[in-house]
């Protein structure tokens, strides 16, 4: 594979450039070397590493683990537990955050319920309950 541009790296990872800079100085991709004219040259290990951040912050992983996976891949020897351990807590997250936007789902289905074609603001059971969170059905 030819040297790539920055941008012919951003174009084909789906990474804009500013990010791909963001994670050179974070140390997640090595400094490229440059041509003459101080222009960033990429090969296949940067496309690779990159498109291995993309599709883990694509996977909502926050960008310590990335670095733990990252470092993980550089030692194959290791056992993978690691790897394990945080693709699990990632998931825990996920699923987390899917329980919290289903109450939130619920609620929101709950005080829409109370407006029954309300036609003025004074009738408005949503606004009623935006500003007196003792109308909702507990936390949320």
């Amino acid at each position: 594979m030819a040297d790539l541009s920055i941008g012919d790296l951003a174009r084909r990872t789906g990474v804009k450039v500013p990010t791909i800079r963001y994670y050179e100085q974070m140390g997640l991709i090595p400094e490229p070397p440059r041509t003459e004219g101080n222009q960033r040259r990429y090969g296949r290990a940067e496309l690779d590493r990159l498109t291995f951040i993309k599709h883990a912050r694509d996977l909502g992983l926050p960008m310590e683990a990335i670095r733990d996976l990252i470092d993980l891949g550089a030692h194959p020897e290791r056992p993978c537990g690691d790897a394990e351990r945080i693709a699990a807590e990632q998931l825990a997250t996920v699923r987390d955050k899917i329980a919290r936007l289903q109450r939130l789902e619920a609620e929101l289905e709950r005080i829409m319920a109370h407006d029954h074609g309300a036609h003025t603001v004074a009738d408005c059971h949503v606004l009623r309950a935006l500003a007196d969170h003792s109308l909702c059905d507990g936390d949320h």
